[in-house]
């Protein structure tokens, strides 16, 4: 029992924390409130406090899926790493650009999903893990699932500040946000990299099925949604360079994609370890 909650503690303090800092965000940032000014750039101890909660949460991750019996993961302990990324990748970009305004939303999310498994603690032991091929998959397909995780988030902050330009109502938490051309330059950034990432990833896992995973590459429904996923922003990013797509058109295509990733690998994993009981 001891042993359990020493492993899950880090899991609860990195929730914890995101969610106070998250908290602290919108206090500071998005709440409206007399005598307020306008939201000041991120503070060092602001930095300090969110690097860490992401060693914390590391740390517990990295315990958690990397043990003497082998590689083990789960739907949640997924998330939980989609959500490690994209906070440490929203932290990397406070360096060069105003990104307070985008906390209140991004660790709120991460604290969720930093306590998923405590909540879900059910994993199974990865086959092959220990092949290089192997690893440098599975560190693509992350990196791949983090960056159009933050992709999704960015789109919908997007739809929600340009409808709020729109009516004219620019209250505290729209003046924290980065302009809205400085988001959308990020955006495709973010999903141009991640597209790379992605076909990468489903390129090593059609080609090199039967090496990285010890079976041949099936068609089941977890293969066609990445399929669907890859082509929905392959049309999306073409559409941007050929036709110049922006605005709720490429919030509607992103947020698509992102959905059908989810349901790629999240949602096939939370219904076979959750649903159906199957580590």
């Amino acid at each position: 029992m001891v042993d359990i909650v020493i492993q899950l503690l880090p899991h609860i303090l990195a929730a914890l924390l995101y969610g106070a800092l998250g908290f602290h965000f919108w206090n500071t940032r998005w709440r409206e409130h007399e005598g307020q000014s306008i939201a000041a750039p991120m503070q060092a101890w602001e930095r300090i406090a969110i690097a860490a909660a992401l060693l914390i949460q590391a740390f517990g991750l990295y315990s958690a899926l990397f043990t003497d019996a082998g590689m083990r993961f789960s739907f949640s302990f997924a998330l939980s790493l989609m959500m490690w990324l994209a906070v440490l990748i929203y932290w990397l970009e406070s360096f060069m650009a105003r990104m307070e305004g985008m906390q209140p939303m991004v660790l709120p999310l991460a604290a969720m999903c930093a306590a998923l498994p405590v909540i879900f603690p059910q994993v199974h032991l990865v086959a092959n893990a220990s092949a290089t091929g192997f690893k440098l998959h599975f560190l693509a397909a992350m990196l791949a699932y983090s960056l159009l995780t933050l992709s999704a988030l960015h789109a919908i902050f997007m739809g929600f500040t340009e409808n709020a330009l729109h009516k004219r109502l620019m209250k505290r938490s729209l003046a924290s946000l980065p302009p809205l051309l400085t988001m959308e330059s990020l955006l495709f950034r973010m999903l141009l990299l991640g597209f790379v990432l992605l076909t990468l990833t489903v390129g090593s896992g059609v080609l090199f099925s039967e090496a990285l995973f010890g079976r041949p590459m099936s068609l089941d429904h977890k293969t066609l949604f990445a399929f669907a996923s890859w082509g929905i922003f392959a049309t999306l990013l073409v559409g941007r360079h050929a036709w110049g797509w922006r605005g709720k058109r490429a919030l509607r295509w992103t947020l698509a994609g992102f959905s059908l990733l989810i349901l790629a690998y999240v949602g096939s994993r939370f219904v076979a370890e959750v649903i159906l009981g199957r580590v």
